[in-house]
């Protein structure tokens, strides 16, 4: 596999205009604005959707009070012990306060349907949903046996974790993330979907990198669309901890951007810089060898499949 040892002479060009603060905040400003026009044009309501979270009805727009029961939620599911690592306290995709807040946590569907709306053609609201399915194409080709127990690392507000569990709806589900609002808010859309079968998923409150969950425990441990906002430290860490949670013969799959596209070697500075506003660790997770960091962890050799013109799956499997 092709590892980029440094940025590219672009890349490098983008971050020097992005350690320019001024520059680096009207570059996030103008990612966020793309991001909201573009649900626009494909249909998805941003305001409205997260009108009716931040209230918990239906059918509810404007500028709008948060309901009280987030606050509730958010105590219940929090571990007030744990300590968030220095990396994952910095500024995320256009806010702020990353994703420790409630605004990052109820954009979090609409912006994912947004940003994937033009991976395949016509895709539109429905490109973020092809994309998780091209995934699990590649996982029930893989695996050789269906899972039963099954981690999701980085499981955000659980859109990745929810298509798990309906891919495999017989396994006990974990979703694990850093942010107790995505977490509070995962919880409430499963109770959204109002579903009494297949069993609830349980929502866990920890870093990627140090679960706390039992070891030699899992058929399965996922991790959707969160290697590109890992510092290679906590990457390499992260890859450890799967080898750690797994069984003999289990698997870690992981589904993300793939550095070798030629979407992104051939996309332009105004772009780039537009994408590399929101990402901080993009330049670390590109120059990543993730093969070389599978073997080093003790898996076998990873398999990789392209999914998506911009995304790949790479799965490795913990040898008995």
């Amino acid at each position: 596999m092709t590892v980029t040892s440094a940025p590219s002479l672009t890349s490098a060009l983008v971050n020097q205009v992005l350690a320019i603060k001024p520059l680096w905040a009207v570059a996030k400003g103008r990612a966020r604005a793309m991001m909201v026009k573009r649900a626009a044009a494909i249909g998805v309501s941003w305001e409205g959707r997260v009108a009716e979270l931040r209230t918990r009805q239906e059918g509810v727009s404007g500028s709008v009070d948060l309901s009280p029961q987030w606050q509730a939620d958010l105590e219940a599911i929090q571990n007030p012990t744990l300590q968030y690592p220095d990396y994952y306290t910095t500024s995320f995709h256009a806010y702020d306060e990353g994703n420790l807040g409630w605004q990052p946590a109820m954009e979090v569907e609409v912006a994912a349907m947004a940003v994937h709306a033009k991976l395949w053609p016509g895709a539109g609201a429905s490109g973020d949903a092809q994309l998780r399915q091209s995934y699990h194409n590649v996982l029930t080709a893989q695996l050789s046996q269906v899972p039963q127990s099954i981690v999701d690392l980085g499981c955000g507000v659980g859109m990745s974790t929810e298509t798990l569990q309906a891919l495999y709806p017989q396994a006990n589900v974990i979703g694990v993330d850093l942010s107790p609002y995505f977490l509070a808010v995962a919880q409430y859309r499963q109770q959204e979907r109002q579903e009494a079968q297949p069993p609830a998923i349980t929502w866990h409150h920890a870093a990627a990198e140090d679960t706390g969950l039992p070891a030699a425990s899992y058929d399965l441990v996922s991790a959707c669309l969160m290697f590109h906002e890992l510092p290679q430290t906590a990457a390499r860490a992260i890859v450890q901890e799967a080898h750690r949670l797994l069984k003999p013969g289990g698997h870690f799959a992981i589904m993300d951007m793939n550095p070798q596209s030629e979407v992104y070697k051939k996309m332009p500075a105004f772009v780039l810089t537009l994408l590399k506003s929101t990402e901080p660790y993009l330049d670390e997770y590109f120059a990543l060898d993730m093969a070389a960091e599978f073997e080093s962890a003790g898996f076998e050799p990873p398999s990789m499949t392209q999914n998506s013109a911009r995304h790949r799956v790479m799965v490795g499997c913990k040898p008995l």
